[in-house]
């Protein structure tokens, strides 16, 4: 890689910061319909990066080939049920929680990799990801005592981190033809004629927001969507996937602490215990995972060797 700017950490706090604000904005749009903020959010995302992909990616967009074009269409689906379970769980569960459980997502990857790569098990992963769980449990114990709703946004929670990882195994593949900005256009877009399909036939309203709605779907757009995710992408040119991945991991701690502050949102010794756990269990899981990608892991290799 080349040599990193002086700037590129404070970069990743800035991204982390804006992806954990992502539950913060959810919260403040009050009692919209989680499908609602999710079609919004990608929506205006997609009508602020249109003008630009017209005018410098359209001549690369008519380029891509049918099977790069439905994948990404797909992709687009997975991101929006990702943004359907993970918003409506924030009605049933903590902050904290909800976070905690949607960033066990790393896992889900790692066995979608198994399954569609052939990539096979380390002992640290297999150890790292019981101990992941064992934290989920305690999290899902202590919601279970909290109350049945708290569960139920639990499972919502690891349900909408299964979605996303679809949506990143996908990538995995088409990323690699396409462009960083026309995928993420054909992406939104498509999640975004997903929402609209799902909510046409809800009684939810497209309309009768107050203002301040209005502007937590453009800062929903706008910083966790662009100064979150876009930003993380950018310094993929000078920081390793894992050590972005390891950064991820805070996203949690700074959705927590904005909840207490922005809520007065508390975090019982179960959330603490298991939200502790998980995190641990994650960054084993990263850690034994990154020494184990190499080349030589590929089943598809490995035959051919």
């Amino acid at each position: 890689m080349n040599r990193p700017p002086a700037s590129i950490y404070a970069v990743l706090a800035v991204a982390i910061l804006s992806i954990s604000a992502s539950a913060i904005f959810v919260r403040l749009a009050g009692d919209t319909p989680a499908a609602i903020i999710a079609f919004y959010r990608l929506g205006i995302a997609v009508v602020l990066m249109t003008p630009w992909v017209l005018l410098k990616h359209w001549s690369h967009l008519t380029s891509i080939t049918k099977k790069d074009a439905v994948s990404s269409m797909v992709a687009g689906v997975f991101l929006a049920a990702h943004f359907i379970l993970w918003f409506e769980s924030l009605n049933y569960t903590s902050v904290a929680s909800s976070v905690v459980l949607v960033s066990l997502q790393p896992i889900f990857a790692f066995l979608g990799t198994f399954f569609f790569f052939r990539e096979r098990f380390s002992a640290g992963a297999v150890l790292s990801m019981m101990i992941a769980i064992t934290g989920s449990v305690v999290l899902g114990w202590g919601d279970f005592q909290t109350g049945g709703e708290a569960l139920y946004g639990d499972v919502l929670a690891l349900l909408g981190g299964a979605m996303v990882t679809g949506y990143f195994l996908i990538g995995q593949s088409v990323r690699k033809r396409l462009t960083l900005t026309s995928y993420t256009w054909l992406v939104y877009g498509m999640a975004s004629i997903t929402l609209l399909l799902y909510n046409l036939p809800s009684p939810a309203s497209f309309s009768g927001h107050s203002g301040e709605q209005w502007l937590v779907f453009l800062a929903l757009a706008l910083i966790p969507t662009f100064l979150g995710h876009s930003l993380l992408n950018w310094s993929l040119k000078w920081v390793s996937t894992s050590q972005i991945s390891m950064a991820v991991l805070l996203e949690p701690v700074g959705a927590s602490a904005l909840a207490y502050v922005l809520f007065g949102e508390t975090l019982s010794w179960t959330q603490l215990l298991g939200g502790a756990v998980v995190l641990f269990g994650l960054m084993i899981f990263i850690l034994s995972t990154t020494r184990k990608r190499k080349p030589t892991l590929s089943y598809s290799a490995r035959r051919r060797g």
